[in-house]
C-alpha cells in the first residue's frame, strides 16, 4: 500500500486510478495523516433470476399455433430468408 500527499493526488489523479485498478491500494495523507483510501470497486456479479417465477400464472392454449393460424403469415414464414439454412458440410453431423 502506497501513501501520497494531498497534492501528488490531485496532480497525478490518473496514475493513481490505473494503479488501483491493477489492484493496489492507494493511501491519502494531509500532513503526513492518513485522511482517505483508493481502494478498487468490488466486481458486480448480475443477480440471477430464479427460475419458473411465472409458473401457474402464464397460460398458452396448446393448441393455438400463430403460423398455423392464418394462411398468409404461414406463406411469408416460409418465403422468408430472415434465418437462412446452411447445408451441412461433409463430414458434420
Amino acid at each position: 500500500m502506497r501513501t501520497v500527499n494531498v497534492h501528488a493526488a490531485k496532480t497525478q489523479l490518473s496514475q493513481l486510478l490505473e494503479e488501483v485498478e491493477k489492484g493496489g491500494e492507494i493511501t491519502i495523507a494531509r500532513a503526513g495523516k492518513p485522511v482517505a483510501r483508493l481502494v478498487p470497486l468490488p466486481v458486480e456479479r448480475p443477480k440471477t433470476r430464479p427460475l419458473g417465477i411465472l409458473r401457474g400464472k402464464v397460460w398458452i392454449d396448446p393448441t393455438w399455433d400463430p403460423v398455423a393460424s392464418d394462411p398468409d403469415v404461414l406463406k411469408a414464414f416460409e418465403e422468408s430468408n430472415w434465418l437462412p439454412i446452411e447445408e451441412p458440410k461433409a463430414g458434420d453431423s
